[in-house]
C-alpha cells in the first residue's frame, strides 16, 4: 500500500545517493567517441588530458561501469542543498482542471540558481585534487558560470569564464555574481584569443554562441600552464554527475510507490534531462519498466528535431574534439534567444544515441509559448521559472490538458532546472509584447550544415 504522499517530498540525508549512475553502462550500442580532428582516430586518454582534468577523462571514456562513488568531500558540499525538493503541483493540477499527477524536481534552491552546481562542484573538486590553479570555462545565460564560479571559491582556484555577449548584455547580475564569487568573466566571442577575433571578423556585429565561447575556453586553457577546461554539459562525465538529480527522483518516487508515465526535461546540451532521465532510462534498457522520455527544445535551436545525426565540432573555432550527436553544424548561429542556456548547435552524444534508437522523443517549441506557459506556472505555484526550465513546463501542460480531453490519470515529472529572477529582461519583453518567435529557415539550416566536416571514415 501506498504512503500518504506529501505537498513536498524531502529525502533523509541517509536517503541520499552515495554514487553517480552510468547509464552508458546499461546501453547495447554505445555512444560513438570523441575524433581527434587531425587523425580522426578516436581521442586518446593522453590526448583528452591535455584538455580536461585527469579523473574526468576517466569518467568521460568508461562506457562500463555502471556506479560511481560520489567523493565525500563533493557529498559534505551536497548536503549545503541536496536532496532538492520533488514538489506536487497541485495548484497547477487545479488550474489546469485536469486528472493527470505533474510533479517537477526543482533544483532552483542554491545560489547559483540551477542544476548546474552538481557538476560544477565536481569538477572543481577534481581540478583540486589534480594540483591545478584553475579552470577555463564557457556560458550561455550564465548558470553554469555562476555555478563555477561558487565551486571555485569553495576549493579556491581561479576561475575564467567567457560569457555567451547577448547573455553578457541581457544579463549583467548574473555576470555580477560570477564576479562577486572571484570568477573573471570575458564576453564572447572576444578580441583577447585568436579564436575570438576570427570569429568577430568572419561575423562582425555577432551576439555569439556557447560554440564560440567553447573555442575561446579551450584556446585559453591550453595556453596557460596549470589549467584545464572544464563544461556545464554535453559531456558524458557532466551527464554522470548529474544523474544525481534523477537518483533522488527515483528513491523518493520509490518510497512513495509513485511510477511517471511520463518524463519531461528541457534540452541544450543534454546536462539537465540526461541527470533527471538517467536511473528511469536505465530501467527502461534493461527492460524492467517502460516510460515516455521527451526532450524539450527551442525552436530557434532546434538540434533534434531538426538536425542531423552526424559527426561535428563541439565548437564553432573547430579546435575541439568532434562529436557524433544530433547538431545544427558547429557553423549556426542561434538567433538572440532569451533561452541562452538551450542555444548549443549539438547534443551530448549520449541523448543523441538514445533519441535516434527511438527510446526518447522530441518537441521543439516557441518562444513566446514557452513564456505564457513560465508564467501561468508562477501564478499558481510560486516559483519563477528559468526560461530553459519553462520548456519543460510548457510541454508538461500540453501533456496535462491532453489528459483532460482522454480522462487518463497519467503521472508526469518534470525537471524544474533553475529559479528566472536573473531573467527578467526576457520577462519584460514577453510582458510589454515585444518578443517574438524566430524559427530558423530551410536556408538557416542549410548554411549550418554547410560547416558539417566531410568525413571519409
Amino acid at each position: 500500500m501506498s504512503k500518504e504522499i506529501p505537498y513536498k517530498i524531502y529525502l533523509e540525508e541517509s536517503e541520499m545517493p552515495k554514487y553517480w549512475y552510468n547509464v552508458r553502462a546499461d546501453m547495447k550500442v554505445k555512444p560513438a567517441p570523441l575524433l581527434n580532428p587531425e587523425t580522426l582516430k578516436p581521442m586518446t586518454k593522453e590526448e583528452l588530458s591535455e584538455v580536461f582534468c585527469e579523473e574526468l577523462v576517466n569518467q568521460e571514456l568508461d562506457n562500463n561501469t555502471r556506479e560511481y562513488p560520489i567523493p565525500q568531500e563533493i557529498l559534505d558540499f551536497y548536503k549545503m542543498y541536496r536532496p532538492s525538493p520533488l514538489v506536487r503541483a497541485y495548484c497547477l493540477e487545479k488550474k489546469l482542471g485536469t486528472p493527470a499527477k505533474i510533479y517537477y524536481k526543482f533544483e532552483g534552491n542554491n545560489t547559483s540558481g540551477s542544476h548546474k552546481l552538481n557538476s560544477a562542484i565536481a569538477q572543481a573538486y577534481y581540478a583540486k585534487k589534480q594540483g591545478l590553479k584553475g579552470v577555463t570555462t564557457e556560458t550561455g545565460a550564465g548558470q553554469w558560470g555562476t555555478a563555477l564560479s561558487m565551486a571555485c571559491s569553495y576549493f579556491d582556484l581561479d576561475c575564467n569564464v567567457y560569457m555567451v555577449k547577448v547573455s553578457y548584455e541581457q544579463k549583467p547580475f548574473r555576470r555580477e555574481v560570477m564576479r562577486t564569487y572571484g570568477a573573471s568573466v570575458t564576453p564572447s566571442p572576444s578580441m583577447t584569443t585568436n579564436v575570438g577575433r576570427r570569429i568577430n571578423e568572419e561575423f562582425p556585429g555577432t551576439g555569439g554562441s556557447l560554440g564560440c565561447a567553447i573555442s575561446e575556453a579551450v584556446e585559453s586553457a591550453t595556453s596557460k600552464e596549470g589549467y584545464r577546461y572544464v563544461l556545464g554539459s554535453v559531456l558524458n562525465q557532466v551527464l554522470l554527475h548529474q544523474s544525481v538529480i534523477g537518483m533522488e527522483c527515483k528513491i523518493a518516487m520509490d518510497k512513495y510507490g509513485i511510477k511517471p508515465d511520463i518524463i519531461i526535461g528541457c534540452a541544450g546540451g543534454g546536462s539537465n534531462l540526461g541527470g533527471l532521465i538517467s536511473p528511469f532510462m536505465g530501467e527502461k534498457l534493461r527492460g524492467e519498466k517502460d516510460y515516455q522520455f521527451i526532450a524539450v527544445e527551442p525552436a530557434s535551436c532546434p538540434s533534434l528535431t531538426r538536425g542531423k545525426y552526424a559527426y561535428d565540432f563541439c565548437d564553432t573555432g573547430k579546435v575541439c574534439p568532434l562529436s557524433k550527436m544530433y547538431t545544427l553544424g558547429s557553423g549556426f548561429i542561434p538567433s538572440p534567444s532569451h533561452a541562452g542556456g538551450l542555444r548549443y548547435h549539438g547534443m551530448s552524444s549520449i541523448l543523441s544515441e538514445l533519441y535516434d534508437q527511438g527510446l526518447m522523443e522530441a518537441r521543439s517549441v516557441e518562444q513566446t509559448s514557452v513564456f505564457k506557459a513560465a508564467q501561468e506556472f508562477a501564478r499558481v505555484e510560486g516559483i519563477l521559472p528559468a526560461p530553459e526550465s519553462s520548456h519543460a513546463i510548457k510541454v508538461a501542460i500540453d501533456e496535462a490538458l491532453k489528459c483532460k480531453e482522454t480522462g487518463e490519470e497519467k503521472t508526469i515529472l518534470f525537471g524544474l532546472t533553475g529559479t528566472g529572477y536573473f531573467d527578467l529582461y526576457a520577462y519584460a519583453k514577453y510582458n510589454d509584447g515585444e518578443m517574438d518567435d524566430y524559427i530558423p529557415t530551410e536556408e538557416d539550416l542549410a548554411r549550418g550544415f554547410a560547416s558539417l566536416p566531410d568525413l571519409k571514415l
